[in-house]
């Protein structure tokens, strides 16, 4: 049998199902019999624990509810499915092309079995070709044999409408993939051109602002840090969380921005340490940013 999942991939459709809606473990099993048409259910020893995986990785969560655990997407989950957004779309095509291989398996096996039982049949008319005429048990063969025959011309009629539509369905998820893509690059060149205009007019503050994360800046026309080049800070937010590609949702694109911005600033305290001078400091910095934010999203719809 070919394989149904290749590596990994189970767990980003697991991502996709609860994605859809919050689910147990054991509906999350019946899904996955009914999108394979019934022809493949995986077992509770191969979905429980890679839920309980992606818990521990922070992109699912669970509740219990009437005795059982309800799981649901968190938004890093999210996050995750949105950058794999064209691999998901691959996936749902191996997984028709799966469906597809498993209908031609079953279809081959019935026609194996008709071949078995044909066989059968013509040693049983061999061996009895000396009686005169057919007995009720004959008679009863071979209505079994005519039986097969119409189960495999219907066995291979839905596959055959089977693999069709799972062509169709392929061609529209890659496609809807496709325009998704191209939405969410678009909507990321936007914000990043705003953002990149607002850090333009206030390169002093968010420059001083980054040298805080670092633990070594200094305010203004102070140490070290008022010999550094004007374009410095500029430079530095043209390129600031560059690895964070688009959703489609602009607000979840905001927060995923804000959440970089929180964990830099809480790492560069962790890793130079925190004094009651740098925090004064940076609560002037945090206090100016905030300022021309605000004025940004207040200036334009």
């Amino acid at each position: 049998m070919p394989p149904v999942f290749a590596h990994g991939r189970l767990r980003l459709y697991l991502l996709k199902l609860l994605d859809e809606a919050p689910r147990h473990g054991y509906e999350v099993i019946r899904l996955l019999e009914e999108r394979f048409q019934g022809l493949y259910a995986p077992s509770a020893g191969t979905v429980y624990p890679r839920l309980s995986k992606l818990e521990a990785e922070g992109l699912v969560t669970h509740a219990t509810e009437g005795g059982r655990k309800v799981y649901s997407i968190t938004e890093a989950g999210r996050a995750e499915l949105a950058d794999r957004s064209g691999e998901l779309a691959d996936l749902e095509l191996e997984i028709r092309d799966s469906v597809t291989e498993l209908a031609a398996e079953i279809r081959s096996d019935v026609r194996g079995a008709a071949g078995d039982l044909r066989r059968e049949m013509r040693a049983a008319a061999s061996a009895s070709a000396t009686q005169v005429g057919e007995d009720d048990s004959w008679q009863a063969a071979k209505e079994e044999l005519r039986k097969a025959r119409q189960e495999w011309k219907e066995q291979a009629r839905r596959a055959k409408d089977e693999s069709r539509r799972a062509r169709e369905e392929a061609q529209a998820a890659r496609r809807q993939a496709r325009e998704a893509q191209d939405r969410a690059r678009e909507e990321v060149q936007r914000i990043a051109g705003q953002l990149q205009e607002q850090f333009a007019k206030s390169g002093g503050v968010l420059g001083s602002l980054a040298g805080a994360w670092l633990g070594g800046a200094q305010s203004p026309g102070a140490g070290a840090g008022a010999d550094q080049p004007s374009d410095q800070p500029s430079d530095r937010a043209s390129g600031w969380a560059a690895d964070l590609s688009a959703t489609g949702d602009p607000a979840r694109d905001l927060d995923r921005l804000l959440d970089r911005f929180r964990d830099e600033v809480r790492d560069a305290a962790r890793d130079h340490g925190v004094t009651a001078a740098r925090v004064a400091e940076a609560r002037d910095h945090l206090a100016a940013a905030a300022a021309r934010l605000s004025a940004t999203f207040g200036s334009r719809p």
